[in-house]
Formats: C-alpha cells, structure tokens, sequence
C-alpha cells in the first residue's frame, strides 16, 4: 500500500444480471414513475444470465483508477462465504489493493439480482449488516486521495469516523459521489463530509435532491452545492452531457458520440465520475478532466456490467484524438 494514490471506500456486491427477452415484460408510467411489467404467477423464460462481481460504485470506481495507472485501494466489507472470497480475487485480478477489505466471517456477502430488460436495468438490492470500522492505516500507507461513494443505511455513523480521520490528514484530498442512502441521510447529517469534499460528482436528479434547488437552474444548483463546501462541483447529466465549475470558471461538455448504440448501461455514472477524479489526480485540470470522463461512460455501456468496458490510459487517449471538433467543454 506505499505510495497509494486513492483508496475507494463504500459497499461491495456480486451482480447476478437476468436478461429478459423483450417480449416478455413491458413497461409503463403513472404518476409515481416508470414502471416494469411481467406476468403475475407465470412462469416467464429468460434470454441469458450473467454474474459479475466486485462490483458497486466504489468498487467499480477502484477499478477504473487501477485501469488508468494509479496505485487503487478499496475500503469495503465482504462476508465469510464464497461470494466474498470471489470478489477478493476479482479485485485483485484488476490490481486493486485489498488490504481494507473487511471479511465478517458471520455475515453474507452483498448479492443483487439485476432484471436487464432492453438497455436498461432494475436492481433488486439487500445491503448486509456489517459493523463498519474505519482501518488502521499506517503513516506509510496514507493515500493521495480518499474516494468516498454508496455505503448501506448502517453505516452513517461511519462517516464520522471517516471525517476524524480526514481531520486528522489534512493533506489528503476527498472526491464524494453521494449514493441513495447517503443523500437520504441528508445534508445536515453529512455536513463534515460536504464540507472537507475536494471533487462533488452528482446526476442532474441528485443534485436536486442535495441542494433543493431548482432543477431548470444549473447556476442555481452549483451555487447550493459550492456552498455546501466542495471546491469542485460536477453535475451529469446523461446524454446531455455535464456541467462543472470550480468556483471561477462554469463549463458545459457534451456527451462522447456512442460508437453503437448503448448494450446496457450499468456503470456509466460510475465510469464518469472515477475517469474524472483519475483526471484530477493526473495533474489535468477542469477542462481536461471533462474531455476524458465521457469516454468512458461510453465505453463501459457497450459492455455488461460495469467494469468490463473501463479503458486504459493509452486507449482512452486514443478515443480522445478521434473525437469530433465539437468535443472539447465550453463556458455557459
């Protein structure tokens, strides 16, 4: 772990993705949202079955920044079955360091069923109970850059533990992409965590949901969110691309050109938001970090899961210099 460039820290899941055949369910919207059908008591074939592990934002994102050539950690929690030993060797398999991942020997490991219908998915989701501890680590082992996303319900009184040790590291800088129950704590809760943030990463909803501004207002929700503390603000906003500021200076950037259309899109968020603090931590600046995050989100949805299509530096570099004239961030 000497000289670690960032340790990723949140949940860690085994995906097992059901493809349905497009025929077999459907899909409708009412006023709650959008919803997926299949027949009710029936016996329902499927087109294929796949089983990914070690994945999950952070895990996913430990992946990308091993992929691009920085010294990766993970900080998560597996169980003592054979699901967690998988996802260990998964791990390792793509370089990514090991060392903090916590074995509960009593408990299960994370498993999620993914209903993939067309591109899309739904997620059936059961986060594991664990009793979250902040390691030990050592003076020699203290990374660049903490990377800080989706964690269980159970874990907020985590996050203190990890600001005690920020506090405690002043030199080491944090990148936050709030997951669905980190959000549902609130800012409030989480307000050390917002505070000492380097680099914010959130969808256009999410950011909404954080600041409770106006989701027509893209200055108005930067404006929420800087005041929050993070020095960076990013906000995705799917195929219309992303918005970032740095305080000073607000940019637009559009969205890669899709080589083909998208195969399934588990990961995009995931691959945008890693690709762009790997950036940071290159040495790029805003500008530059725009111009590499949507490649790979557009990659990572030509494939399935959310690790398989995450590209090296050279071959991300390569889809850089085959890009359009128009591809490059613009004040807005």
């Amino acid at each position: 772990m000497n000289n670690i460039d960032v340790i990723s820290v949140g949940d860690i899941v085994t995906d097992a993705f059901i493809k349905l055949f497009d025929d077999k369910a459907r899909t409708y919207e009412d006023h709650e949202g959008k919803w997926l059908a299949m027949q009710y008591g029936m016996k329902i074939p499927f087109d294929d079955a796949y089983i990914v592990e070690a994945v999950g934002n952070s895990s996913n994102a430990s992946v990308a920044f091993a992929r691009l050539g920085l010294k990766s950690g993970l900080i998560a929690n597996v169980g003592g079955d054979q699901h967690g030993r998988d996802m260990i060797a998964a791990l390792e398999k793509n370089k990514v360091d090991t060392t903090f991942i916590r074995v509960n020997s009593a408990k299960k490991s994370n498993y999620h069923y993914v209903l993939w219908y067309k591109s899309e998915r739904t997620i059936l989701i059961k986060h594991e109970d664990y009793n979250y501890h902040w390691p030990h680590i050592r003076s020699d082992e203290i990374p660049k850059w903490i990377y800080l996303s989706s964690i269980s319900e159970h874990a907020i009184d985590f996050h203190d533990q990890i600001s005690d040790w920020l506090d405690a590291n002043p030199n080491v800088r944090l990148a936050f992409n709030p997951g669905t129950f980190q959000m549902k704590a609130g800012v409030e809760r989480l307000k050390r965590i917002y505070a000492r943030t380097e680099v914010l990463i959130l969808n256009r909803e999410e950011a909404v949901t954080v600041s409770g501004g106006d989701y027509n207002n893209l200055h108005d929700l930067l404006d929420r969110l800087h005041q929050l503390g993070p020095k960076m603000v990013v906000i995705t906003d799917g195929p219309d691309g992303a918005y970032a500021s740095d305080g000073n200076r607000r940019l637009k950037m559009p969205a890669y050109p899709d080589i083909a259309p998208p195969f399934e899109r588990t990961g995009a968020g995931d691959a945008f938001t890693s690709t762009f603090v790997s950036a940071i931590i290159k040495g790029n600046d805003m500008e530059g970090a725009l111009q590499w995050a949507p490649i790979n989100s557009m990659t990572v949805v030509q494939k399935i899961g959310a690790q398989e299509g995450l590209l090296n530096e050279h071959h991300l570099e390569e889809y850089l210099k085959k890009a359009p004239d128009w591809y490059k961030p613009s004040d807005f």
